[in-house]
This record gives C-alpha cells, structure tokens and sequence, in this order.
C-alpha cells in the first residue's frame, strides 16, 4: 500500500530535522479535514457535548503557539500574527483551550474556517524554526525537573508534535461525525 502523504529519506538524518519533519505533519494532515468543511459541520459538536472541529484545530495550534513560546521565549503567533482578529476568536494570548468545559467548546466560533489551516501552519512554521536553532545538548537539556523522570527540551518538543497530531486526527473523526466525511486512504 503507498503512502504519499509521508516523506521518505535517504541516508541520515540528524534529530532536528527528524522533529521538524514530525512537526509539519499536522498541519498537512489538517489540509483534507478543511478542505470543503462547511461552518455549520466546523462548529458542531459530535452528540452536542464533542469537541467542535474548529475548537479541535484551533486548540492544535494555539497549544504549539503556547508552548513554544514557553520554550523559546519568543513572540506568541497569535499575537504577532493578528490571529484573534483573522479568526475572530476573543481569546487571550496565554489561552489555548486546557480545562475548557463544553460550554466553552461551544461559545468558541471562528468566523473563517478555512483560515485554521494557515493558523496551525503559522504556528508550525515557529515551532520549526524554533527546533533549526536547537543543538543536541539544547535539545536534552532537562526543562522541567517536577517530572519522574525529568523532561528534556526534546521530550517536551515531542509532547507538543503529539498533542497536535492527536487533535487533529480528532478533527477527522469528527468530520466524519458531523458530515459522514472519509479520508482518502
């Protein structure tokens, strides 16, 4: 079976670009969940108490924003790129979603859909140009020592490519709730 949506390298790859790789990963795979997803289908919530799709992507993206930052001690992406006003979301900088009750989920509406794509781009694109000045050493640094056994650098880059895989792979299975979508295998 082909898998043309994953690269394939030769010979050796070093870990940053084996992170940036695995960070440009959800922002691809959110390309197909948008693309002709209507608002009404982006704002529903599955059995009315499920993320909405919007809230879903918007979280991918503002959770890699946040934490990134964190790491980096650099500009938020929602700030600097004007994001609350592009998407219409009356959100603070430091808010990603984490606690958020169904209500929450619910009074969150985007006003252009299609533009959670370049959102989780944007924010990708700052997570991997955050990851190309990383060394080794910076990348296993410990960063937080309140954890048995204590995060690195890297480990918590990892954390923040998964939490955006796993809610846009919800993203997906919510479209097919919402709107009976399949994703071309």
């Amino acid at each position: 079976m082909s898998t043309p949506h994953l690269r394939t390298y030769a010979g050796h790859m070093n870990i940053r670009e084996l992170l940036t790789d695995a960070a440009s990963r959800p922002a691809s795979a959110a390309e197909p969940v948008l693309d002709g997803l209507s608002d009404e289908a982006a704002h529903r919530m599955p059995a009315d108490r499920g993320n909405t799709i919007a809230w879903l992507l918007w979280h991918a993206a503002r959770q890699m924003d946040v934490q990134t930052v964190a790491l980096s001690g650099g500009k938020s992406v929602w700030t600097s790129g004007g994001w609350a006003q592009r998407l219409g979301v009356d959100r603070g900088e430091d808010e990603f979603g984490f606690g958020d009750s169904p209500e929450d989920v619910a009074a969150l509406h985007v006003d252009d859909v299609a533009a959670l794509g370049a959102h989780l781009q944007a924010c990708t694109d700052a997570l991997t140009a955050y990851i190309g000045t990383l060394s080794e050493d910076d990348l296993g640094e410990v960063i937080d020592d309140s954890y048995d056994p204590p995060v690195t650098r890297g480990a918590r880059i990892v954390s923040i490519i998964d939490d955006a895989a796993v809610h846009v792979g919800q993203a997906a299975y919510a479209r097919g709730l919402v709107d009976g979508w399949r994703a071309a295998v």
